[in-house]
């Protein structure tokens, strides 16, 4: 596959991306050598070889949910600008 200036410049369109010429000539570059490395790995014969989903063997390690002790309501509000008994008080922001 060819990339040319087109390309470029309806990749950037699309991305709503503004280059300058030159800019755009290194883009090019970059694209065409990372399609001409993706058509080279497209010549091994990978017949035998299974679908990788993982890239290692590492599993998340999750630690335990455990409930533990928190502040109370009150120490939660009490440093707050602005609260009543039960919320903080914030500025309205949607306007109707």
């Amino acid at each position: 596959m060819e990339v040319n200036a087109m390309l470029v410049q309806q990749l950037a369109d699309l991305a709503r991306l503004e280059f300058s010429e030159q800019e755009k000539k290194e883009i090019q570059g970059d694209l065409q050598r990372m399609i001409t490395f993706v058509e080279k790995l497209n010549e091994l014969d990978t017949t035998h070889v299974k679908p990788l989903l993982h890239l290692t063997a590492d599993r998340n390690v999750l630690r335990e949910d455990t409930v533990v002790p928190s502040i109370t309501r009150e120490e939660g509000l009490k440093n707050a600008p602005a609260a009543n008994e039960q919320y903080f008080k914030v500025p309205k922001v949607i306007k109707k």
